[in-house]
């Protein structure tokens, strides 16, 4: 069983101060600007993690609500210091760069921030004195800018269209302590070379996506750059000669998407040993994607020699026999290399096998989606298939991906299902409460953004892979809003529609009645009607009907507020067409008198039932042999409560209250009290109330019956509880009360030595 450790006391206090800023670091200023007190300083440690928090937040928990002012808590470096900053999605914005112009940034990654515009280029000129990393990887539009063309029409109506022009004359003149970039994926037409010649030191740099004919201005940087990605780009032999001209290069990654374009340029052995030759530094080299012109490999029959080796002398890949040390990484997914037996590479990311597989999952999540939900579908099927032996980092990986492209429907699709298989019960036990919190939140996220048929049935077979409803109780309110959103368009598909009727279901059976309100009141009672509704217009009875009402049953279990729903929103009526329609359907029957059960409970409600119609129908349903005796059990059960209130509240003609106080007794005497049932009490209360009192000695025998069968069939689940409630001074009431039948206070009696034997015996375990 994996352990948990507690989280940080810095992560709980970030989380609990993002959540609460007004009562915390803050106050508002004319009640909707956020302002920082001003007794607060608060270093770049806390600060840092503040706003990458902030962001994380925002991208996952849609219960978090943004601050349009919360960048501008940070615009005094002499109470805020901001040094790292990782700033992702649409979240950010101009102003919110403007907001923090004045701090001394170290680090700033900024991700797939679309709506950041050429003012903020404006704005990093701010940071250049410091900045030493920067990413503005899929920032597709911070190189464009609004050129307005406001003027007057000939009929004197202003007109004020705007258009996007690119901005060309912004370079890296000044940054000089800037030593790794990101410009991955920025707009075509940006002259890259031009914009990187100030930078006279670069480290780093990522050019995924961008097409050049010529990178010839690289080698400025020949005795400097360590790190050099060309991902997506299309190259030819002049690329390559560059390229190996930088010997101080330590990873260089030229992979591609295999299906993303054609490229002409594929990779020889003559290539390979060029990077071997010259390039000696070399320890991570990522080659995914890419088709080879010629043989690179051994033979087949000299690779399977021997056990698996990263010996460079063994290498499979003949041209890699020339390093003098294996490759801390080498990236061969969709390669052919990647099966081969002998590899130089401690880590290698491909498709052979597991290992292969969550390698390329962690290289390639962050900034390359596409291959990303390809390899997440083959973990899918390794998964599905086999046993997956790292199924913990696994977990965390397709997490992580989720988290991080919760916007991408195709890693939300093979993400949800590979979830599926790895949360089951087979890893159940090695998962953390806190690991498998992130599932449910990163399921609940793909629920969220994607009504697509696949994301939602994914997501909703991931959840009963779950105990229900406890593991689901943190995030109570939200899965079942989202569940129910599911279900409100009655033509759902159907298997979606099962699964998450089950889910309701489960979702309000064993909770507090505070959760049962409050789902009353988010539409659940109506949303289950119109699905009985539905069904009984198709004339089916299937798992969604029978699911429909028990999830019913359960959330009206003394919950007065639900039960008084379920009658204004016509479903009495519904109870009496489903027994018309469906007349044999068992399973159906006993959720129906169970649920009406909770409503008779109700004194306020039990007038409405009060018609010759549905007394009829329930006495008449008491000679039921249906689920063994439960149908028959309940009508009694129902009858028990109306019969409690006397004779003066029984307003009817036909049938007379003798007629069905007499059926109820023969209906009693045919039970067999061994019956094992199925149904579970959460409390005696009910039952417990139809004890002292003398207006109907029927309803006093059913309950004593109740209590009886419970006790004796399930003795450690009931006696405990029946004793906590209070229940045997009440039944030695009844062996004092005259008007109790004999046949009452037997078994009343019955109960009592059952419960003391049952306390005498656990004593004696005690002792």
């Amino acid at each position: 069983m994996a352990t948990d450790s507690p989280e940080s006391l810095m992560t709980i206090c970030t989380d609990f101060c993002l959540r609460n800023l007004k009562g915390t670091l803050c106050y508002l200023l004319d009640n909707e600007i956020l302002r920082l007190h001003p007794d607060i300083f608060l270093p770049s440690e806390i600060c840092d993690r503040l706003v990458n928090e902030y962001i994380e937040l925002v991208n996952a928990d849609s219960g978090f609500e943004p601050h349009e002012s919360f960048f501008t808590l940070f615009s005094e470096p002499q109470s805020t210091r901001l040094t790292r900053l990782h700033l992702r999605e649409d979240i950010v914005q101009d102003q919110d760069l403007e907001a923090i112009s004045k701090q001394d940034l170290v680090e700033l990654y900024l991700t797939n921030c679309e709506r950041l515009t050429a003012k903020s280029l404006q704005t990093l000129a701010n940071f250049k004195s410091t900045l030493v990393s920067l990413s503005l990887f899929g920032c597709s539009n911070i190189f464009f800018e609004e050129e307005h063309l406001g003027r007057y029409d000939d009929t004197d109506c202003l007109v004020n269209p705007t258009r996007q022009i690119l901005s060309r004359d912004f370079t890296f003149q000044g940054f000089q302590h800037l030593r790794f970039l990101n410009l991955g994926c920025i707009t075509k037409g940006v002259d890259v070379e031009m914009m990187l010649r100030p930078l006279t030191c670069l480290k780093a740099l990522n050019l995924s996506g961008i097409q050049m004919n010529d990178i010839s201005f690289l080698t400025q940087w020949k005795d400097t750059l360590v790190s050099l990605v060309l991902y997506n780009m299309d190259l030819s032999e002049d690329h390559i000669q560059i390229i190996v001209q930088l010997q101080k290069l330590r990873h260089l990654d030229i992979s591609r998407d295999r299906l993303s374009s054609y490229y002409k340029f594929k990779l020889t052995r003559k290539v390979l040993s060029l990077f071997v030759q010259n390039l000696e530094d070399l320890v991570s080299l990522d080659i995914s994607g890419h088709m080879m012109l010629e043989n690179c490999a051994m033979s087949k029959m000299d690779d399977e020699l021997g056990p698996p080796s990263t010996d460079p002398s063994k290498s499979s890949i003949i041209p890699f026999r020339l390093l003098k040390r294996p490759l801390q990484f080498l990236g061969l997914f969709e390669t052919s290399l990647c099966r081969l037996m002998h590899i130089p590479a401690y880590k290698v990311s491909g498709d052979k096998n597991e290992e292969q597989v969550l390698n390329a999952i962690e290289a390639y999540t962050e900034h390359r989606p596409e291959i990303t939900s390809r390899a997440i579908n083959l973990l899918f099927d390794i998964a599905r298939i086999e046993r997956c032996n790292q199924h913990l980092r696994a977990l965390q990986l397709v997490i992580a991906a989720l988290k991080c492209h919760k916007y991408d429907k195709t890693i939300q699709v093979t993400g949800s299902a590979a979830l599926f298989y790895l949360t089951n019960a087979e890893y159940r036990g090695e998962q953390s409460v806190r690991l498998r919190r992130q599932v449910i939140q990163v399921v609940l996220n793909g629920m969220e953004s994607y009504q697509e048929v696949t994301v939602q049935r994914n997501c909703c077979l991931t959840l009963c892979n779950f105990g229900i409803p406890e593991e689901l109780e943190f995030q109570y309110q939200r899965v079942n809003e989202l569940l129910l959103n599911i279900l409100i368009p009655t033509r759902q598909d159907e298997s979606i529609q099962r699964i998450a009727v089950h889910l309701c279901n489960a979702l309000v059976c064993q909770v507090d009645n505070d959760h049962k309100e409050a789902v009353g009141k988010m539409g659940f009672v109506m949303t289950m009607l119109k699905l009985i509704q539905k069904k009984l217009q198709d004339k089916t009875c299937d798992q969604v009907m029978e699911f429909s009402w028990s999830a019913l049953w359960n959330i009206t279990d003394e919950t007065p507020d639900n039960c008084e729903m379920f009658l204004n929103y016509g479903g009495m009526k519904l109870f009496l067409d489903c027994l018309r329609e469906f007349p044999e359907k068992q399973e159906l029957h006993r959720n129906m008198l169970g649920l009406l059960g909770n409503v008779a409970e109700v004194r306020e409600l039990r007038p409405q039932l009060m018609t010759s119609q549905f007394i009829t129908v329930f006495s008449n349903l008491l000679e039921s042999k249906a689920d063994g005796i439960e149908v028959s059990y309940n009508a009694c059960g129902v009858l028990s409560h109306i019969m409690f209130d006397g004779p003066e509240d029984w307003f009817i003609v036909e049938p007379t209250r003798h007629e069905v106080e007499e059926r109820m007794w023969s209906a009693i005497q045919s039970w067999d009290i061994s019956s094992r049932r199925n149904i579970n009490y959460r409390s005696f209360e009910p039952i417990l109330r139809l004890l002292p009192q003398s207006v109907s000695p029927v309803s006093q025998h059913w309950a004593t019956w109740a209590l009886y069968n419970l006790v004796s069939v399930y003795a450690d689940k009931y006696c405990p509880l029946l004793i906590k409630e209070g229940g045997l001074p009440l039944l030695l009431d009844v062996l004092k009360m005259t008007t109790t039948r004999q046949e009452t206070k037997d078994m009343a009696r019955k109960v009592i030595e059952h419960c003391s034997s049952y306390n005498e015996e656990s004593m004696d375990t005690l002792l």
